[in-house]
C-alpha cells in the first residue's frame, strides 16, 4: 500500500452487499471480502457461518483519502446497512452479521464514535445503534469465490434481491460519489 492510500475495515451483514456498494465509489482503490473481530487464526467460511468463531464477515477497503474521506465512507455504510439489529442484516442471522467497525488507528476511533454519537442525536432509526466499534486485531481474505462476488453473479437470486438494492441505494442518494461509469 502506497502512503497516500488508507484501510477501513467494516462488517454490516453480508459482505456481498458491502463490497458492492463500496467498489462504486469514487477514491476506493480496492474492496476485500474477509472476516475480522474473532478469535480463530485464519478461519474458512464455513467456519464463520456457524457463529461461533467470533468473527464477522467484513470488507477491507483500501482508498484515497484525498478523494473520500473515512467520515464519507462510514456516512455511506450507515445507508447500507440497518446499525440498530443486533447479529442480523435482513434474513442473514448469526454474529457474522452484526454492524462493526475495525478501526486501524486512535483517528478512526474517534472519528467512528463522533458518528455513531450524531445518529443517535439525530434519531435516524427509532432503535438504539448497536454497532461495534473496536480495533483491527487481524483481517483474514474471504477465499475467492466471495470476491467481487456480485460483479460476478449479477443475476443471482441473492444478488438481485439483497445486493442489488444496497448498490442502488448508494446510486441515488451518492451519485457525487461515483467512480466514472458506475451509472
Amino acid at each position: 500500500m502506497t502512503p497516500s492510500l488508507a484501510q477501513a475495515t467494516l462488517g454490516g451483514g453480508c459482505f456481498w452487499c458491502l463490497e458492492a456498494a463500496f467498489d462504486q465509489v469514487d477514491g476506493v482503490v480496492e474492496v476485500v471480502s474477509g472476516y475480522a473481530g474473532g478469535h480463530i487464526p485464519n478461519p474458512t467460511y464455513e467456519q464463520v457461518s456457524t457463529g461461533r468463531t467470533g468473527h464477522a464477515e467484513v470488507v477491507q477497503i483500501t482508498f484515497d483519502p484525498a478523494v473520500i474521506s473515512y467520515r464519507d465512507l462510514l456516512d455511506i455504510f450507515f445507508t447500507i446497512h440497518d446499525p440498530t439489529t443486533p447479529n442480523r442484516q435482513g434474513a442473514d442471522v448469526g454474529p457474522q452479521y452484526r454492524s462493526i467497525i475495525l478501526y486501524h488507528d486512535e483517528e478512526q476511533r474517534r472519528i467512528a464514535e463522533e458518528i455513531l454519537r450524531e445518529l443517535e442525536v439525530a434519531g435516524v432509526w427509532p432503535d438504539p445503534v448497536v454497532t461495534q466499534v473496536v480495533p483491527l486485531n487481524a483481517f483474514y481474505r474471504a477465499e475467492d469465490y466471495h470476491q467481487n462476488y456480485f460483479q460476478r453473479n449479477p443475476h443471482a437470486p441473492y444478488c438481485q434481491f439483497v445486493v442489488a438494492p444496497k448498490v442502488n441505494k448508494v446510486r441515488q442518494k451518492f451519485p457525487y460519489r461515483l467512480k466514472r461509469g458506475a451509472l
